[in-house]
């Protein structure tokens, strides 16, 4: 198949570009390294068609997808505090960027998966949350990906084929600050052997999802016969970011105690994905757990991996 990753030199991006071109897809990836990184594409530079460009561009992408059989898209700004401060910038690349996308899918004929957010959830009234709860986003990027899945049911009645990833906290190597920051960050400080640092009480709860099993979210989306709809991708797990802190301390062998700072506004107490649709629509289950993964991390000294 012909395939375009937008951000495909981010984290999530650059995985998939990976799978997809050791099935022998043939790949091309839109990304203007504005947090991508060329380094996370070296296993497969040579084997890619890698444009330097943005999803605002709309010429630029016609001229990539006017023969292509699906896209993913992963190009976003993504980090909630810095949102505050670019209220229209986030807008501009995460909403109108991927309209770009779907007015071309209209026009083309191609499928979208497309990385939405459980941001789009903000604070639930209950736990685990499913796809049909409120979503009443609390910071600005948040706000911008509820705007692209308005837009995602829009283009779909009109016969788009668009799939919508609600991710949850993803992990894994290469991950970036804007994901599962916090394990990067805890696995940094564990690294130096200093005391982790925990934003507020610790008692925020999140679900993390390994970056394989996202990727293996994204390829059964589009190779399914669902055309359109939104999914939870976590695991139904949560752990508190305190716990997460003792986990990541034990595991060392250190004689540590987190230390607490201020919390961070726009940050959600709870997260943990109800995820009986993607598991009966597409099939999907978590493979990796976080504990496991982060035990053999830090017990081999593994620390090129986050």
């Amino acid at each position: 198949m012909k395939i375009l990753v937008t951000g495909g030199a981010g984290f999530i991006g650059s995985h998939i570009a990976e799978y997809l071109i050791q099935h022998g897809d043939d790949v091309t990836i839109l990304d203007n390294l504005n947090t991508g990184k060329l380094d996370n594409l070296v296993k497969i530079n040579d084997k890619i068609n890698f444009v330097n460009g943005d999803i605002r561009d709309y010429k630029v992408l016609e001229k990539l997808v006017n023969d292509t059989d699906g896209v993913f898209h992963e190009a976003a700004l993504a980090s909630v505090q810095q949102s505050f401060s670019m209220k229209d910038e986030y807008f501009d690349v995460n909403v109108t960027g991927t309209e770009n996308i779907l007015k071309l899918a209209k026009e083309y004929g191609f499928k979208i998966v497309y990385a939405s957010s459980s941001s789009v959830y903000g604070n639930p009234t209950k736990i685990p949350i499913k796809e049909d709860d409120d979503r009443k986003p609390i910071n600005p990027y948040a706000q911008t990906k509820l705007d692209s899945e308005y837009l995602a049911k829009k283009y779909s009645e009109s016969g788009v084929s668009v799939v919508g990833l609600r991710y949850f906290n993803v992990f894994g190597h290469r991950q970036s600050n804007e994901y599962a920051g916090v394990i990067k960050l805890f696995l940094e400080k564990i690294k130096q052997e200093i005391p982790p640092k925990i934003n507020g009480d610790g008692l925020q709860t999140r679900d993390f999802v390994h970056i394989g099993d996202v990727v293996r979210a994204n390829i059964l989306a589009m190779e399914s016969n669902t055309k359109d709809g939104f999914f939870n991708v976590g695991t139904g797990h949560s752990i508190s970011i305190l716990d997460l802190a003792n986990l990541v301390i034990s595991a060392s062998g250190l004689s540590l105690e987190p230390i607490h700072g201020q919390e961070l506004s726009g940050d959600v107490r709870a997260t943990q994905a109800d995820t009986a649709l993607i598991r009966k629509l597409l099939k999907w289950e978590p493979k990796m757990r976080l504990d496991y993964w982060l035990t053999e991390i830090i017990s081999n000294k593994n620390f090129q991996d986050i």
